[in-house]
């Protein structure tokens, strides 16, 4: 045991648990906390802008890293100013931990006292609340069991009256148990392996519940023995690259190849996809099939669609054990892994139909991507924001690892991107970031933190489409012969805004441009903005 003061107390307690990186804004709740964080455990300070942004970059670490990103904020505004990102960790299943200073429990009319219990509960996170010094390593502790097997973010309420209290402190640091379930028999399993021995078009379906490395060389292996091909969810984007019979993404962005696959399939057996309507292309995948859903958490399960057999279970162990079966029984392979579904992924390419372009050309959205493809690092982390651009940059910018690609569309939200391309890119500090993000978007929520990439020097290139619009808006008042312009907004010169805020900008206008742009790429000390002039009225479809 050792004395010290609270605040030193519980910045130890996130070092014991193995915190090194902590995201926030401070203020008289929290500085004394994050100071000790810094010179006595060695640990960073991300400073943010706005703790909205904070927030996200704690849940943009856990994404990419996997590992508990952690915010700290003081109280009041300080606290509301984060509600719009727990909810999209709520909704996205993300965990993290938000550190939240209080007011003084005894001085009632303090200016800044709010309910934050109420606040943080009523976004669907979770609340402890620290209930005494002696209790901090505990707390802390509880705070991560709740926040990784809850799978959400988990607020602590720390009264302020607390930071220069001694206290005996002793670490007790989460140990996260092993927890990878294994039905080995029961009727669900005896019907999955039924309708998986039964299918002659079978596809095996990753989501982002089993990304891991075991997981994907087990599905690898039971996809080989079923001959059949594999696909993935969006979330679950490229986990299969560079494998025989891979699909790509199945749902309403699977290129063209792989919806004739999809479509003539007879069976799909999903592990760790939730299979949700984008996911079945709004119904397109789903007649003439039959599904076997497999999932560690059973809340997930017939959670979109009902399957014909849902097993709850590990996906490696449990993909292990279909082959096991199928071996036992000796269940031939389907033969769905033919030449002509080979030859067909061989020669199909997401450029056909796209001409190169005169340099004296206007951009386009296709184009623009497929040179970004091109040139941008093959290992890279993508961060795309919410916008009607997202079609192109979801279908043919590829990761390395599903990882490595980060969606913030869970709530819906526009401008959530920049926040999580920071965690990202603290989580994967050797790794450059490519940010994608609308033009409403970026000034929503990229601004105020660009400074911040700025400021700690992060290796962060973020991709404005601007079209001068909101985009949804747009399309709406088009689709009703209306005029578009409530929608459509003079926006500042990004280019300029992104050199007054230490980066540096590039304005493109037309494929010269664009490949001007580009070639800072390769030489960049700072993080870049290109903000790329489109037509509202040629944007691709949303998915």
């Amino acid at each position: 045991m050792s004395i010290m003061k609270v605040h030193a107390a519980i910045a130890r307690a996130l070092s014991d648990n193995g915190v090194e990186t902590l995201f926030g804004l401070v203020g008289d709740a929290n500085l004394y906390m994050v100071d000790s964080f810094i010179r006595d455990c060695g640990g960073r300070f991300i400073s943010s802008a706005h703790e909205v942004g904070a927030t996200l970059m704690g849940l943009g670490y856990t994404n990419v890293a996997g590992r508990l990103g952690v915010v700290s904020v003081t109280h009041g505004a300080a606290v509301t100013n984060t509600l719009t990102a727990l909810v999209h960790g709520v909704k996205a299943r993300v965990p993290m931990l938000l550190l939240c200073g209080d007011t003084p429990v005894e001085d009632r009319e303090n200016f800044q006292n709010t309910g934050q219990r109420e606040h943080i509960l009523a976004t669907g996170a979770g609340f402890e609340q620290l209930r005494s010094p002696r209790t901090i390593a505990e707390d802390v502790a509880t705070c991560f069991r709740r926040a990784f097997t809850e799978r959400r973010p988990i607020a602590l309420n720390i009264p302020v009256e607390f930071q220069w209290d001694d206290v005996e402190y002793e670490a007790r640091p989460y140990r996260a148990p092993n927890a990878r379930g294994l039905v080995p028999e029961s009727e669900d399993l005896d019907n999955a392996i039924g309708i998986i021995a039964a299918a002659r078009r079978p596809v095996v379906l990753a989501g982002r519940g089993a990304i891991d490395s075991e997981a994907r060389a087990a599905l690898i292996r039971f996809a080989e023995r079923l001959e059949a091909p594999l696909a993935t969810t969006l979330q679950a984007k490229d986990l299969f690259r560079g494998e025989a019979f891979d699909l790509g993404i199945c749902g309403t962005l699977s290129q063209s190849v792989a919806v004739d696959a999809l479509i003539e399939a007879d069976c799909i057996i999903g592990f760790g996809a939730s299979i949700n309507p984008y996911t079945l292309s709004r119904g397109a995948f789903e007649n003439g099939k039959r599904f076997v859903q497999v999932d560690s958490d059973p809340a997930q399960i017939g959670r979109y669609m009902t399957p014909d057999a849902g097993v709850v279970g590990d996906a490696a162990l449990t993909a292990d054990l279909f082959l096991k079966w199928l071996d036992e029984a000796e269940i031939p392979g389907s033969g769905a892994r033919d030449q002509a579904l080979a030859e067909r992924l061989e020669t199909a390419s997401p450029w056909d139909g796209l001409d190169t372009p005169d340099p004296s050309e206007r951009i386009d959205m296709p184009r623009v991507v497929q040179r970004l493809e091109q040139v941008f690092p093959r290992d890279r982390v993508l961060v795309t924001d919410g916008g009607r651009f997202l079609t192109e940059p979801w279908k043919n910018l590829r990761v390395p690892h599903p990882r490595q690609f980060v969606i913030t569309l869970a709530f819906g939200s526009i401008g959530l991107g920049m926040g999580h391309a920071i965690g990202a890119a603290l989580a994967k500090p050797d790794v450059p970031v490519l940010h994608v993000t609308g033009d409403g978007g970026f000034v929503l929520g990229g601004l105020a933190e660009f400074n911040t990439a700025v400021r700690h020097k992060l290796d962060i290139v973020t991709i404005i489409c601007n079209d001068g619009a909101y985009g949804a808006e747009h399309i709406q008042f088009r689709n009703k012969n209306m005029d578009p312009a409530l929608s459509m907004f003079e926006w500042p010169d990004f280019a300029k805004v992104a050199d007054a805020l230490g980066g540096q900008g590039f304005t493109v206008e037309t494929f010269a441009d664009l490949e001007q742009a580009l070639a800072a790429i390769e030489t960049r000390d700072r993080p870049i903005l290109i903000d790329l002039k489109l037509d509202p009225d040629a944007m691709p479809e949303l998915p």
